[in-house]
């Protein structure tokens, strides 16, 4: 154990009730992307009662409390705030019923279906944990709340306004989040954690004409429907096998009715990719066969390109990695482990990319764990509900606790270490 890890020990029950009602309220309120005001409110508000120094909309609706506690290195904990689209079906008595209208201007349900509710909380109540705790640690601690990681807004925003607000800069980010796992688990790993993102649309133009009339058209639904084809062949005929990497068509949308050929399509299409070689392999290749096909198709333009997010990998530092695993070990025994990459992508390493800082992501599971034995016995991991599932629904017991655990436990490698040791990254 160490000395936060027996603040928590000793405060938890006190305080779970109050955490557990404040997930839940969360929950039952969720935001959009960078539309966290309320979220961000009730964040401030109550790491500003506990002693921290404030300050608000960073990056829009960002919160980072500062809480300087004597000489030492200044780590920075963050969580991530906003919701996603979609509608829940978890059947839980607090599950969202919320709508909002998103940044296209359309009605859309909303729905915490990622987990980010839960990192809220975890880190209000690592912020009370230090705060009632002083005695234990030595430093500076920032706690950021960001907004936007859902659309790759949030970190990018919140770096912007950074210098401007006057806060100082960390000597280690850390971060973690909820995952299909055994609740009462941690997993770790040093160097590529998660995945890069890049989401494009890509819109092709044809000529539009009457449906009996096709010699009088372009069509851009055959070429749409070539190019999807094509497109899959880069992870299968371009990508070593060595490698990973993922090329998904989300959406491919075109005209209106049966009888009428559109003057345009679109795509829109998610890569994910661990390696930045094959990330630009990959991104090259998508423009060189929509190009390709809509010059095939004697298309009156070449199609038109919009990115839609960007995430780069999440690439934890090795010897920040090393000293959190060492806390893990600590506190977990066993129950801490070395996992694989994740495909999936986070904005939390741009604060560490954009100012050339060690930072250490992490994944907390949050899947009943008998439930879990029974889906790896039976072959059916895949079945349980994942994050960005309108089923996703983390159990919070003992899940609430683990993540304060992990989250104080990794900062203490820094608050508490020694002098000598407490600056190295």
């Amino acid at each position: 154990m160490n000395p936060l890890a027996d603040a928590l020990e000793s405060t938890f029950d006190a305080m779970a009730p109050e955490l557990l009602e404040i997930y839940r309220d969360l929950h039952r309120n969720p935001e959009l992307s960078m539309q966290e005001h309320r979220t961000a409110g009730i964040a401030a508000d109550y790491i500003e009662r506990l002693g921290y120094a404030v300050t608000r909309e960073v990056g829009v609706t960002g919160v980072v409390g500062v809480l300087r506690n004597g000489d030492g290195p200044t780590v920075m904990l963050r969580g991530d705030m906003d919701a996603l689209p979609m509608a829940e079906d978890t059947g839980l008595p607090y599950a969202s019923q919320a709508t909002a209208t998103d940044a296209e201007g359309r009605q859309v349900a909303v729905a915490h279906s990622c987990g980010h509710d839960l990192h809220v909380t975890w880190l209000m109540g690592a912020a009370r944990v230090l705060a009632g705790s002083r005695d234990a640690w030595r430093g500076t601690v920032l706690v950021v709340f960001q907004p936007g990681e859902e659309t790759a807004q949030g970190a990018n925003a919140m770096v912007v306004d950074w210098e401007g607000a006057g806060l100082p800069r960390p000597d280690v980010i850390l971060g973690q989040h909820v995952m299909v796992g055994p609740a009462g688990t941690v997993s770790y790993r040093a160097g590529v954690i998660l995945s890069a993102g890049d989401s494009l649309q890509v819109k092709l133009f044809g000529r539009g004409s009457h449906g009996s009339q096709p010699q009088t058209s372009i069509d851009p639904v055959v070429m749409a429907a070539s190019t999807v084809l094509r497109l899959q062949t880069i992870v299968s005929r371009e990508i070593s096998p060595l490698d990973s990497a993922v090329l998904t068509i989300g959406a491919l949308q075109a005209g209106s009715k049966e009888n009428i050929i559109p003057d345009d399509a679109t795509i829109k299409l998610n890569m994910r990719t661990y390696d930045e070689g094959v990330r630009e392999h990959m991104l090259k290749a998508v423009r060189r066969i929509c190009c390709a096909e809509c010059e095939a198709s004697a298309a009156p333009r070449p199609p038109e390109f919009t990115t839609l997010s960007s995430y780069p990998p999440t690439d934890n530092d090795r010897a920040a990695t090393a000293r959190v695993v060492e806390a893990f070990r600590i506190q977990f025994g066993d129950d801490a482990y070395e996992g694989k990459p994740a495909a999936a992508s986070e904005d939390f390493s741009v604060f560490g990319r954009s100012w050339d800082l060690p930072y250490v992501f992490w994944f907390v599971g949050g899947t009943d764990p008998q439930a879990y034995a029974d889906a790896k016995q039976a072959g059916t991991l895949n079945a349980i509900p994942s994050n960005h599932s309108p089923r996703f629904a983390p159990v919070l017991e003992p899940t609430l606790k683990v993540g304060l655990q992990a989250m104080l436990g990794a900062a203490s490698a820094w608050l508490c270490a020694p002098a000598a040791e407490a600056g190295e990254g």
